[in-house]
């Protein structure tokens, strides 16, 4: 298929050095405004494109991918999870699939920390006091949180995110834990001196802090329940910036608000933009409206890896980045 002639539909807006390039290899429609595409108007893109170039925020389910065009033969994800992309349905209809992994590893993994430090050093309690400007002065009992070093830290999910946060991890003294689908190699959990478990409930009840980084499958929904939330120390705290499904978040509410962890830090939610009120009132946890991936450098690689998808495609290549439903 000549490249001049590609016909590609992009869902939201994009960085600009990103949407320029689109513009000059392909026959490219941009978004206009930042919004989401209602469903009449991903029915209406899939049905004329030649490539669709989704985000997160788009349901690219079996009956949306029942009304694809002919034209349509490659969905170009910008993101590395795919879990909103009926992976299975696409390669039934002769549709590829591909993604940008690999590429928001580094940034997302500073957000575990960042999330690490502010629920136990209490960073947004004594934000909130400046500005709301009652803070009277220092004194030794206030705003007293938890050293980290020293710590255990325990890792749900241990690919390249995870071992980006051991390596963090290690830097501010936490004691390394993983719990994993399959084992390290020996000389990987010597590099992070990591200890690992094969039992997830006896690992998340000794440790001081959790860091979910699985991504989200039909095995790891609610993998982290009410029951095991109970394992946990009432000591614990928890941090999630992979799959807010990952976690039963009425259970997790209820027991932060029993007193049976010490605090979150969420940076994704089970709902999407429909987060629990009542986990908005906790003063133990920080909600962060999914910015684990927001960096400039981090939106640009993942675009110029959409570009080279979509252009070995139009190549008549197979995509570097093609999901393969058995590796999900």
């Amino acid at each position: 298929m000549p490249t001049a002639r590609l016909s590609v539909v992009v869902t939201r807006r994009l960085p600009e050095a990103v949407e320029t390039r689109l513009k000059e290899l392909f026959d490219v429609e941009l978004r206009d405004p930042d919004t989401r595409m209602s469903r009449e108007e991903l029915v209406n893109a899939i049905r004329r494109a030649d490539v669709l170039v989704p985000t997160i925020t788009d349901q690219i389910d079996a009956a949306l991918i029942a009304q694809a065009g002919e034209k349509l033969k490659l969905i170009a994800n910008y993101g590395a999870g795919v879990d909103h992309i009926d992976v299975a349905t696409a390669r039934q209809r002769g549709i590829l699939v591909s993604n940008t992994p690999g590429v928001v590893t580094e940034d997302t993994a500073d957000m575990v920390m960042a999330l690490i430090l502010a629920v136990t050093r209490r960073i947004p309690e004594g934000l909130q006091e400046m500005q709301a400007g009652t803070w009277t002065g220092w004194s030794p009992m206030a705003h007293l949180g938890g050293r980290l070093g020293g710590r255990r830290l325990g890792i749900l999910g241990m690919g390249r995110i995870g071992q980006a946060v051991a390596r963090r991890a290690r830097a501010f003294g936490l004691q390394v834990h993983y719990h994993n689908r399959k084992r390290l190699r020996p000389e990987v959990e010597a590099e992070h001196e990591a200890t690992y478990w094969e039992s997830l409930d006896q690992m998340i009840a000794r440790m001081d802090i959790v860091s979910v980084n699985c991504p989200h499958t039909p095995s790891t929904f609610h993998l982290i329940n009410a029951r095991r939330l109970k394992l946990m120390k009432p000591s614990a705290v928890i941090v999630n910036t992979s799959r807010g499904e990952v976690i039963d978040e009425n259970a997790l509410t209820r027991g932060l608000r029993a007193g049976e962890l010490a605090g979150a830090g969420l940076d994704v939610y089970e709902h999407g933009t429909e987060i629990n009120p009542r986990l908005r009132e906790l003063p133990n946890v920080v909600l962060l409206p999914h910015m684990g991936s927001a960096t400039v450098e981090g939106r640009i690689e993942m675009g110029e890896k959409v570009i080279i998808n979509i252009k070995t495609f139009a190549d008549g290549h197979r995509p570097p980045d093609q999901v393969v439903p058995g590796l999900l």
